[in-house]
């Protein structure tokens, strides 16, 4: 999805009701950091951290753990979410209002729900696939357009090898936080950007 399709779809969720708020958190996470819709949904609220070193800690595919960091606007939306959710630590960071997990077609569903009212303010929505799988490509365009190496952006995907040295898991983050650094929040509206085909067979394999 291009900056401005982004933004619309982040404004779509409803502010005042329980579900919007919610929805509205999720995604961002979602499109800054580029998790898995099952690495999403396995959240616990304790894998949030907040202030120095803010990140997001998950495990992915063949329980490789990984953590990638978060940007400001992510934070506030975090931190305000984690205040309303109240949850205990093991609790899953995005529920149901009964505070059952949301499961991988609940999250599609709200997804779908909010990309067809963000197609009525930006038109470009229209007649496009909008799957949760869609925000990972987003955030892997996004690193690429700040001209973040494809190495890392596999590696901020975890696509990289288990590593299991503090040192490397202190290196780890800090190139991450460097590729964070060239990006712009995901509420900013990135020029036009036309990748090759080199990059276009990578988002593929993701």
């Amino acid at each position: 999805m291009t900056g401005p399709e982004v933004d619309a779809l982040l404004a779509a969720p409803d502010p005042q009701r329980w579900e919007g708020r919610r929805d509205k958190a999720m995604l961002a996470l979602a499109v800054q950091t580029g998790l898995r819709v099952t690495e999403l949904t396995s959240l616990n609220c304790d894998d949030i951290t907040l202030g120095d070193g803010a990140a997001v800690r998950c495990e992915g595919k063949g329980r490789k753990q990984r953590t990638v960091p978060l940007d400001r606007p992510v934070q506030n939306l975090l931190g305000a979410w984690l205040i309303e959710r109240a949850g205990r630590r093991s609790d899953p960071l995005f529920c149901t209002r009964t505070g059952r997990r949301l499961s991988r077609d609940a999250v599609a569903q709200r997804l779908s729900i909010h990309a067809q009212a963000a197609a009525r303010t930006c038109p470009s929505l229209l007649g496009k696939s909008i799957h949760p799988h869609v925000l990972r490509h987003s955030c892997a365009m996004s690193l690429l357009q700040a001209g973040v190496d494809t190495t890392v952006i596999a590696l901020w995907l975890g696509h990289a090898g288990v590593r299991s040295t503090d040192a490397y898991v202190h290196a780890d983050m800090t190139i991450k936080e460097q590729a964070l650094a060239l990006t712009a929040p995901v509420t900013a509206r990135p020029g036009r950007y036309q990748p090759t085909d080199k990059v276009l067979a990578f988002l593929d394999r993701l």
